[in-house]
Parts: structure tokens; sequence; C-alpha cells
């Protein structure tokens, strides 16, 4: 006999497991089937979490590089003696990567069992009419009295003609884990996977080499986003080659040779120990017998509706694994939590409404971090709307002088006729948690004007937002 839920939900990552603990707090019977032996997914096994670790520990080293600066003196002057010179452990900074990640690993288990969600271990097939058989030695039935929730993520995206052998030639699941900082480092792609590991590496000690097919780093950011994060590469030692192509990647035991078409057409042929491809992510459905149920696919993703249901009455989707039948739909583990929430409320027969993806909020955790949230000026032009910009620069703050992080700015894209707040783009120190001001002025349809009134304190980063709307005006005061 099948064991019956209200819902079950298939995989535990940011999307699956957020789904299933708000299905339990609604009073659902609920399980999730996930193989993996940890809970989390992607986002915490080898995404959002051990990466944003290694730059906490880049930024460390950063930090401890200057130590002079900050007057602080590393061993013991008085001996006489030169200081030891700074380096990173890799075997210690995969330690406490992994305890973090373990951390919050057993922090979702405790919230399985606090809202008696069942966790199923096992591969899930879709069998029809609210049917799952799980996978796991034996096999086991189960059955959704209301709904199944497929929440199976994404996976490292390869490259045709460039053969990923998980040795030389990696993927982001792999890099997370090197014990060992590559004298020379070729990465595919500058997206968020790639400028965060350019920056990780880069401040380990690694000759770090971009190569990026658009024209620009970053290519989803606002153009001045890219400017400025190029030029903060350059300064930092990274090389970037856009509208650049990987011809060939050939792997051999002790590194791999990389064949580069530049943007002048000239060819370019790098020697390093890693080559990283970086190129995006696609969905996971292999196994699940989506069409074997009647599940519309498309390019191998889900397609559902604005509120994550499929074509398949009972069965619904959400995070990396679906597209709405149009492109862009953001692969973020933040969105993936918030559609998982909107599914359960759905299923449990509460009013719900869909997202608003121009307000969902993109952080980046190179070095300088980028926040942004809205419409790119470019964007905002395209749907018509006749757009004045403002920008103010970090390096004119004193918080920012005080913390030495000067590179950067804020610029704030708004519609002229009506003041509106259309888009706000920042590159520079703390980016990534001063965005969460804009998104909320962007959910609230602020105005610049709003803005400009609204008291930024003294010092701070934030300043750069209030200045920024000043600038919108003409009137920023401190540039």
């Amino acid at each position: 006999m099948p064991q019956d839920y209200d819902v079950i939900v298939i995989g535990a990552g940011t999307g699956g497991y957020v789904a299933a603990i708000r299905a339990a707090q609604l009073g659902l019977k609920t399980a999730v089937v996930e193989k993996q032996k940890p809970l989390g997914g992607t986002c915490l096994l080898w995404g959002c979490i051990p990466t944003k670790a290694l730059l906490e520990h880049a930024h460390a080293l950063k930090v401890v590089q200057h130590a002079k600066d900050w007057g602080v003196t590393i061993g013991d002057p008085s001996a006489g003696s030169a200081p030891a010179p700074v380096g990173i452990d890799m075997n210690q900074v995969q330690t406490r990567k992994d305890r973090v990640v373990t951390g919050l690993t057993k922090g979702v288990e405790f919230l399985f069992k606090k809202n008696k969600i069942d966790w199923i271990k096992g591969t899930a097939r879709l069998t029809g009419n609210g049917g799952v058989d799980v996978f796991e030695g034996e096999t086991q039935t189960l059955r959704a009295r209301k709904d199944i929730i497929v929440a199976t993520g994404s996976t490292p995206r390869g490259v045709p003609g460039i053969a990923i052998d998980r040795t030389r030639i990696i993927t982001s699941d792999e890099a997370i884990g090197l014990r060992e900082v590559p004298k020379t480092l070729v990465i595919m792609g500058s997206g968020a996977v790639g400028v965060e590991f350019a920056s990780i590496f880069n401040r380990f000690g690694s000759d770090v080499t971009i190569v990026e097919l658009l024209p620009r780093l970053v290519p989803v950011e606002d153009e001045a986003v890219s400017a400025e994060l190029e030029k903060c590469f350059r300064k930092q030692g990274i090389t970037a080659h856009t509208g650049a192509k990987v011809t060939s990647a050939k792997a051999g035991s002790d590194g791999v040779d990389v064949n580069v078409l530049l943007a002048d057409g000239t060819t370019k042929a790098i020697r390093a120990d890693y080559l990283l491809v970086a190129t995006g992510r696609g969905p996971v459905t292999t196994g699940l017998n989506a069409e074997g149920v009647g599940l519309q696919i498309e390019k191998g993703y889900i397609k559902v509706d604005t509120l994550f249901r499929t074509n398949v009455p009972g069965i619904s989707a959400v995070g990396d694994v679906i597209t709405f039948g149009a492109p862009g739909h953001p692969q973020l583990a933040h969105v993936s939590s918030a559609e998982g929430i909107i599914t359960a409320e759905r299923i449990a027969g509460q009013d719900v409404r869909p997202i608003n993806y121009d307000h969902v909020p993109g952080c980046t955790y190179c070095d300088p971090e980028i926040g942004s949230v809205g419409l790119t000026e470019a964007e905002a032009k395209a749907r018509g709307f006749d757009v004045r910009v403002g920008m103010f620069p970090f390096g004119v703050l004193g918080r920012a002088k005080m913390a030495q992080e000067t590179d950067g700015f804020v610029k704030i894209v708004a519609d002229k006729k009506y003041d509106e707040l259309l888009g706000v783009h920042m590159i520079g120190p703390r980016s990534t948690e001063l965005v969460a001001e804009a998104a909320v002025a962007l959910r609230l349809e602020s105005t610049v004007e709003e803005l400009i009134h609204t008291i930024h304190a003294h010092p701070t980063f934030a300043e750069a937002i209030g200045e920024a709307a000043h600038a919108v005006h003409g009137a920023a005061i401190h540039s």
C-alpha cells in the first residue's frame, strides 16, 4: 500500500525544503524526497553557502595582507626577525567551510523534525495520479492527496566541444573543494559564479584569466557596473577577455591547454592548472519521468504558469527546474524559496499573488560586490521609459575611506515623468546588503523624491543610496 501525504516535495534545496516547511506550517502532511545524504540542495552544499564561505576567507586574507595599514603587527617585532609571510592554508579553509555547511544542513534537519516533515531518502520517479516511487535499495511508493511539488534544481552546464573531466577541466562543484591554490586558472564565463571564483582565487594567489563570450563582464548587470568591475579586476591583476571564445581545451595530468579566439580575431594559447567552466546551469529532470506523466517540457525545463502549476493537475514545480516559456527566469536561491512559499500557500487554499520578477534582487559576491534590483538603464529605455539616472561614488564617503573600500558606486534609474524608481544598481562595499533597501523601495513603488527625503545615517555605506537619489535630481550633496 502506498504511504499517503497531502504534499510530496521532490528535492530538498532552497525551493523544496522551504515549500515543505510552509506546507507543514499550514497543516498539510508533508514528505520530502531527496537523494543526497544531507539536506539543503545545491545552494547549501555546492553553491551559495560554500562559495561565500570561501569569499569570506579571501576577504580575511585581504585584510591580513594589509595589516600594516591597520596598525596590526604580525609576529613579535621586539624579536628583531622579519614577520612571517602571509599565506592561506587550504586544508584549514576547507575544514571551516565544511563546518559551516554541515551546521546549516543539520539546521534544516532540525526544522524538518520540528515541523513533522518526513524525509524520504532516495531517487523519485513520478508515476501519475499523485504517485511517486522512491528508489533506495528497494522501491517505496508514495501518494500525494493534494499536490506534488517538483524542486529538483539545476546542475552546472557544459559547453559543446569542451570535455569536463572534473580533474583539470572542472565545474564549480569541484572548484569549491580544491585543497591547493592553482598557480594559473582560466575561467569560462563571467556570470556570478565565474567572477566570484575569480575573486576567490586571485586573492588566494592564483593568476586568473576570464574568458567571456559576450562583450562585457557580468552581462546581465547594468553596463556601468560591468565597466567598473572590469576596471577593478584589471587593477587587481585579473585578466579578462570579453567577446572571446574558448575554442579547445585539452587536459593533461598536470594542467590544461586552452586555446582562445579573441575579439580581434587573433588566437591565444594559455597553459593553466585548471579550466573552470562557469557557463550556466541546466535543469535536473533525469529519471523523473516528467514527460512520461505528460509534463510539458521546454528545453529541458518544466513549464509552469505564474503560480507554478504545471499542465498536469496535481503537479507543481518551482526553482531552477522551471520555465515560463520565455527566457529570463532567475536561478537564484531566494527566488526558489519565494516560489516554494507561494506554491505551498496556494495548495493550502490561501490567496496568493504572482511574483514580480522585476523586483528580484541579484547579488554577486565578487570583490567589489554587486547588488542590483529592477530595470537597468538599457532595459528601462527599451520599455519606453523617459529615463534619468543618478550616480554616486562610494569613494567619497567617510565610511568607505575608514574601511579602505572605496571602489564602485550606486546608480539609480528612474522615470522622468512620474519620478518612479525603476532600478538600483551598485558595485562596491556591502552592496549585497545595501540592495535590500532598494528592493523595499521598489516593492513600495517609491519615487526618487521619497528616497531623497529618507534620512540615511552617517557615517554609513548606505549614504551612497541617498546621495544617488539626490543625483537623479541633479543635486548630489557631496559630489
